[in-house]
């Protein structure tokens, strides 16, 4: 479930439609429970959530080079315009010289380090050389998935205030639900390695070698969850939408499993195309593809803009020092940073290259009853925004954490 697609096959590493690094700080912010949640969707400028004060976190190599800590790069929290490069800049990067798939080699070489064995790449995590070949598409999806997110958040694994001392015992422990091939729960483990990192999904799509200290299981997480209350010391759950109906049940069900003074904290982008200078095409492609979207996922039960309840269902389950963070994911590469520019890049990749195609194909033509022929020509028109460098659209990227009571 790091998105249900990962599960099945069929929606892997969806980019909502609409849905790192050199700037290392996150300026304080009012009380936790003064955070607005985000308004209503919408294109245009909105009031986000400022990013707290956090505790010192040694930053996560995201394995992609986005430019020295000389060049320029931005905050990219809600409240935050991002800046666009000159127009004459725009093929610095060799973009406009490379096709989709030169660019995706070049980034995953670059993410995996990796070695080769028997003519196939195994990737590098962390301290350790664990891992499975790489080499199939969706895998190839979820940890350029993981590793745009890592850029994003300059390479923070996660941004909920735990003390350092607390993952690093032997008795700490830390859940990861909907884990997909479990790239995440992989970096946490060598992160802390005393730490027991447990992964679950509802498929086995997870390698076979992994650190001592990672350990996978099969399971709903929607299910009633098999541990003893107090036995975790953080819940970590990305990319689920679509894969839980019943949110508040998820998020109590964490409350009674984790320790006095653990955290939970979930992430997900809102398919819910924005522009700050209203550069969002007439009659936008995009736009369709995103109501469409949210179409498909209220038939299916489960809306797409949940996230924006998360903080008030973990306060009504018991939760204080509820924080929700809002970043900004740019589309395309007409970000003036080169981190965002590259997370641009790489969202750009996965509306590209047929992920996004696949999982709206089969919600358009089996919950909504559309014929594929009139998706196709919607799709055409979203993938040419997203490539148009004087299109600078965005959309937001939720990271919601709560702690529960000493």
């Amino acid at each position: 479930m790091e998105e249900r697609g990962n599960h099945e096959r069929s929606t892997a590493d969806v980019p909502v439609p609409p849905g790192t690094t050199a700037a290392r700080h996150h300026p304080a912010s009012p009380a936790a429970d003064d955070i607005p949640v985000p308004g209503p969707s919408g294109p245009g400028p909105t009031a986000a959530t400022k990013a707290p004060a956090l505790q010192p976190q040694e930053s996560t190599d995201s394995g992609i080079e986005t430019g020295s800590s000389s060049e320029y790069d931005q905050e990219n929290h809600g409240d935050h315009v991002i800046e666009v490069q000159d127009g004459d800049a725009f093929s610095d990067e060799g973009y406009e010289a490379s096709d989709a798939s030169s660019f995706l080699s070049s980034i995953l070489s670059e993410v995996r380090r990796g070695v080769e064995v028997e003519g196939r790449i195994y990737p590098s995590y962390g301290k350790h050389d664990y891992g499975m070949p790489m080499d199939e598409k969706e895998l190839d999806r979820n940890d350029l998935q993981h590793h745009k997110y890592n850029l994003l958040c300059n390479d923070r694994l996660y941004d909920a205030p735990i003390p350092g001392e607390r993952l690093s015992g032997s008795s700490s422990r830390v859940l990861d639900l909907g884990t997909g091939t479990g790239i995440w729960a992989i970096d946490m483990a060598d992160k802390y390695p005393n730490a027991e990192i447990l992964g679950v999904d509802i498929a086995p799509t997870q390698p076979s070698f992994v650190p001592p200290n990672c350990i996978f299981e099969i399971d709903d997480v929607e299910e009633e969850w098999p541990y003893r209350p107090a036995h975790f010391d953080y819940v970590h759950g990305r990319d689920l939408m679509t894969a839980v109906r019943d949110w508040p049940r998820l998020i109590s069900q964490a409350y009674t499993h984790l320790k006095p003074g653990g955290f939970i904290e979930l992430c997900s982008t809102i398919p819910d195309i924005r522009s700050d200078d209203n550069t969002i095409p007439p009659n936008s492609g995009y736009i369709e593809a995103g109501r469409l979207y949210f179409e498909m996922a209220e038939k299916m039960g489960a809306p797409l803009d949940a996230p924006r309840s998360w903080a008030e269902q973990m306060r009504a389950a018991g939760f204080v020092n509820v924080q929700d963070i809002v970043y900004k994911l740019p589309m395309g590469t007409w970000p003036r940073s080169k981190r965002l520019r590259t997370v641009g890049r790489l969202e750009q990749m996965m509306i590209s290259d047929g992920g996004f195609e696949a999982y709206m194909l089969r919600g358009y033509t089996q919950v909504l009853g559309g014929r594929p022929e009139d998706l196709q020509i919607i799709l055409a028109l979203a993938r040419n925004e997203v490539k148009d460098p004087a299109v600078h659209t965005y959309v937001h990227f939720h990271v919601t954490y709560g702690m529960k009571p000493e």
